[in-house]
């Protein structure tokens, strides 16, 4: 694969903006280059465009380089800046394998750039050959959402090494929700792939949705486009400091949450296996659970009129029928267990 082919010319050849942090090398004591107020406050001063100590611990932690690392505001940046990095508008293509994560077409439609589909097949497994059959010359992007959502199932790993080896463009795999998984992350391959690219974040088992981090990683190469195209300071000095912080105070409170999220998955599982409302339970990955029920948007009504807010997903191909229930505190959990159980249809 030569990067270059499948890079939108204006940004392979674009000069980004640098500021004067960017270019200093060395310890700044009068700062007198950005315009900044010089009362200090604590966040008068720009944050570190490249978030460089930050990433120094995600790579330790990830055993990774630095140079393999971009962050953005939430991993909807990351998906927004690959479509404009390598689909020019009106005439490439991202494909997606429905039902999978939204905002994928969002950005897509932003952009103008085409969205192709091949469904999932009905265990919600890929179907490679026909992928691959679908996409063209100007398929630039695969999504790949592993485990996905909103089916919660890790995607089977032959079939996605499979495809990254055949795919003429970048493969993007989302591992939103792989922390709930006991399958190894797509990181640890990057070293064996020059068109991938792991999308991972800290809105879930870090339990730090409010901050809006995402994280992606890449060949040092694709990392550079992330940095030439994203805005000069993308993730703010709150944002870094609290992610620092979630690192230095320790890691037991993480390692906590999935330990309790994958215990009470398992509890809510086996409580709604046992409901006659419930069709199927299909297989998690995750930290949320879809289920198929006799009576869908009555039980979805009627949560939601008691004050617990669950996942219509019946109109999503492959969903009919189906609710999206993430995996709460315990007692949330039984507040929904006890509504469930005694619905009257």
């Amino acid at each position: 694969m030569e990067l270059r082919d499948l890079v939108r010319p204006n940004i392979w050849a674009l000069k980004p903006y640098s500021s004067a942090r960017h270019e200093f090398k060395g310890h700044a004591e009068v700062m007198l280059d950005a315009n900044e107020n010089p009362i200090e406050t604590g966040l008068n001063r720009y944050p570190d465009p490249l978030q460089l100590k930050l990433k120094g611990l995600i790579a330790k932690y990830k055993d990774i380089s630095i140079d393999q690392i971009f962050l953005g505001n939430g991993s909807d940046e990351a998906i927004d800046l690959l479509i404009r990095i390598f689909c020019r508008p009106g005439q490439d293509s991202i494909l997606i394998t429905p039902p999978t994560y939204g905002m994928y077409r969002v950005s897509a439609d932003i952009n103008d750039v085409r969205v192709q589909e091949v469904l999932l097949d009905p265990s919600f497994e890929l179907r490679p050959d026909e992928i691959l059959s679908v996409a063209g010359p100007n398929t630039k992007l695969l999504f790949l959402c592993s485990p996905n959502n909103p089916t919660g199932n890790n995607l089977d790993k032959a079939t996605v090494e499979y495809l990254i080896q055949r795919f003429t463009g970048i493969v993007v795999i989302d591992e939103a929700y792989f922390d709930f998984s006991n399958d190894p992350s797509w990181t640890t391959r990057l070293s064996e792939f020059d068109n991938l690219v792991v999308m991972q974040t800290f809105s879930k088992a870090w339990g730090l949705a409010g901050i809006r981090l995402g994280m992606a990683f890449a060949s040092p190469e694709i990392i550079g486009l992330f940095n030439k195209v994203k805005p000069p300071y993308n993730v703010n000095k709150l944002t870094q400091n609290q992610a620092i912080q979630a690192f230095e105070g320790g890691l037991d409170q993480v390692t906590d949450a999935i330990s309790m999220i994958v215990s009470e998955r398992a509890r809510v599982w086996k409580e709604l296996q046992q409901l006659e409302e419930t069709v199927k339970i299909f297989n998690s990955d995750s930290n949320f659970l879809l289920v198929r029920f006799k009576h869908p948007l009555e039980i979805f009504h009627t949560l939601r009129e008691e004050g617990v807010v669950v996942r219509d997903r019946s109109s999503t191909p492959l969903c009919d029928g189906c609710l999206r229930i993430t995996i709460g505190r315990p007692e949330e959990n039984d507040r929904l267990l006890s509504l469930l159980k005694n619905m009257k249809f």
